[in-house]
C-alpha cells in the first residue's frame, strides 16, 4: 500500500527531527476590508447640500460595482461599496472618513468628492496609511506623493486646465479683457492660479475677479460687477449650481463675452439646461471623456454599451448627464487597480498598483488620452481637448492638449 508506506515514512522522519515541507500555494495577503470573498470600498459623496448634483457620481459607481459583482466580482471577490453623505461639509467628511476606516474597516476610500472635503481628510488618511484613491477633484495638491503618499487624484488638475485656457486665449484673443468668477476655496484658487500662470506676462489681461461661497443663495451681484468691468472674456469656475446661476445671469444681462466654463460644471442635464440652453450657446470648456450628448458618439460601441449599463443598472439615471460617464470611468480605473493587486489586497499594494498604471485607457476616455502613473507621478490624466456648446450638445475642436502640471514634482 504505497500511500500507507509514504505516511509511515513521513512519521518516521518527524520522529527523527527531520522537517517535512510540502509545496506552498501562493500566499494571500489581506488588510482590513479584504478577504477571500469580499473587497470593502469606502466612498464619500454630497448626496445633499449645495453640491448635491454631484451625488449621481456615487450612484453610478454603486451601479457599476453591482454589475461587476453580477459578473463574478474582481479576482473572484465581490465589491462591498459603502457610500456616505457629507453634504459637501468638511467636518462631516472627517466624521464619515473615520466611520469608514475605524468602524466599517474599509480597505480604502475611493472617489471622495470635492476639494474641501478631501483637503479635510487628507492628513487623517495619510496618518492612518489608508489609500485616499482617485480623489474626485482636480486639486493640484492631490498629486503630491512626497508629502501625501496615500492620496492620489485622477482627473486633470485644475492648474493644467487653467493653463490650457490661457494658451487658447493668448493665441486667439491676445487683446482681450478678462473677468473671472471663482469659488472661494482651494479648487477656485487652483484654477485661477493656473490661468494667471498660463497667461504669464499677459496676466494683466485679467481686469476683474469676484469670488463666491458654494453655500451662497445668489451670485447675481458678483456677475453684475464683472459685467460692469468692461471685460469681453468671462470665466466661471464654480460648482454646478453656481455655474448654472452664472450662465443664466450673464444671459439675462445681455452680456456676450467669450465664455469659458470649468470642466467640472459642463453637464447638459444638471448645469446647462437649468441655466437655459440658449444662454449656454458658444460656451467653451475642456473635456477628456466622451460626452453622451455629443452626436459624434451616438454609434460609438463604448457609449452604446454604457447606455445599456444605465438602462439595466441605473435606470433612474439621466443619460444626458456627463457625471454618469465620469463615475463609470472612475470605477473602471478602480477595478483595474484591484485586478492588478491579485491576491495581495493590502493597502500598501493598492497604492503600489495605483502608481503603476501604464497607458491604461478605457473606451469612454477620448481617443489619444492615456492614464499613466508612477511612484513620483500621481497625476493619472494630464491631457484634455477643447469643446464648444452649440446650443444642444458639446462639439470637440482642436487637438488633444497636454497641460503642464502646476505642482512641483520629480520629472
Amino acid at each position: 500500500m504505497p500511500g500507507r508506506r509514504k505516511s509511515l515514512a513521513a512519521l518516521a522522519m518527524l520522529a527523527a527531527g527531520v522537517l517535512v515541507t510540502t509545496p506552498a500555494l501562493a500566499e494571500k495577503k489581506y488588510d482590513p476590508g479584504a478577504s477571500d470573498t469580499e473587497i470593502k470600498i469606502g466612498n464619500i459623496m454630497p448626496y445633499s447640500g449645495p453640491a448635491s448634483s454631484y451625488g449621481v457620481i456615487g450612484k453610478t459607481e454603486a451601479a457599476f460595482f453591482k454589475m461587476i459583482n453580477d459578473q463574478g466580482g474582481i479576482n473572484g471577490r465581490k465589491i462591498n461599496f459603502v457610500s456616505y453623505d457629507d453634504a459637501y461639509s468638511p467636518p462631516k467628511a472627517i466624521e464619515q472618513a473615520r466611520k469608514l476606516v475605524e468602524s466599517d474597516e474599509v480597505l480604502l476610500i475611493f472617489q471622495a468628492l470635492g476639494t474641501p472635503s478631501n483637503s479635510a481628510i487628507m492628513k487623517y488618511m495619510n496618518a492612518k496609511r489608508v489609500p485616499q484613491l482617485f480623489v474626485a477633484s482636480g486639486g493640484t495638491k492631490f498629486g503630491d506623493p512626497k508629502n501625501f503618499p496615500w492620496t492620489m487624484g485622477f482627473q486633470p488638475n485644475y492648474q493644467s486646465e487653467g493653463r490650457i485656457y490661457a494658451k487658447y486665449i493668448r493665441d486667439n484673443f491676445p487683446n482681450g479683457k478678462i473677468a473671472v468668477f471663482w469659488q472661494n476655496d482651494d479648487a477656485g484658487k487652483d484654477q485661477f492660479k493656473g490661468l494667471k500662470d498660463g497667461l504669464g506676462d499677459k496676466a494683466n489681461m485679467i481686469i476683474a475677479d469676484k469670488s463666491y461661497e458654494v453655500s451662497d443663495p445668489s451670485i447675481d451681484s458678483q456677475i453684475v460687477a464683472l459685467h460692469d468691468s468692461g471685460a469681453d472674456i468671462f470665466f466661471s469656475w464654480a460648482a454646478p449650481k453656481g455655474s448654472a446661476q452664472a450662465i443664466r445671469k450673464v444671459g439675462e444681462l445681455g452680456w456676450k463675452p467669450k465664455f469659458f466654463l470649468a470642466n467640472t460644471a459642463t453637464s447638459v442635464a444638471s448645469v446647462l439646461k437649468p441655466a437655459g440652453l440658449d444662454y449656454a450657446k458658444d460656451i467653451i470648456s475642456t473635456v477628456y471623456l466622451k460626452d453622451p450628448t455629443d452626436p459624434t458618439w451616438d454609434k460609438d460601441p463604448a457609449v452604446i454599451k454604457w447606455r445599456e449599463f444605465m438602462d439595466k443598472y441605473y435606470p433612474d439615471g439621466d443619460k444626458a448627464n456627463s457625471n454618469n460617464i465620469y463615475g463609470y470611468v472612475q470605477a473602471e480605473a478602480m477595478a483595474q487597480v484591484l485586478k492588478q493587486c491579485g491576491d495581495t489586497l493590502t493597502r500598501d499594494n493598492v497604492m503600489k498598483q495605483a502608481a503603476n498604471l501604464k497607458n491604461f485607457h478605457t473606451d469612454l476616455i477620448l481617443p489619444g488620452i492615456m492614464v499613466n502613473t508612477s511612484p513620483d507621478d500621481y497625476f493619472p490624466i494630464e491631457q484634455m481637448q477643447l469643446m464648444r456648446f452649440n446650443g444642444q450638445a458639446w462639439e470637440l475642436f482642436g487637438d488633444v492638449i497636454t497641460g503642464e502640471v502646476g505642482h512641483e514634482r520629480s520629472q
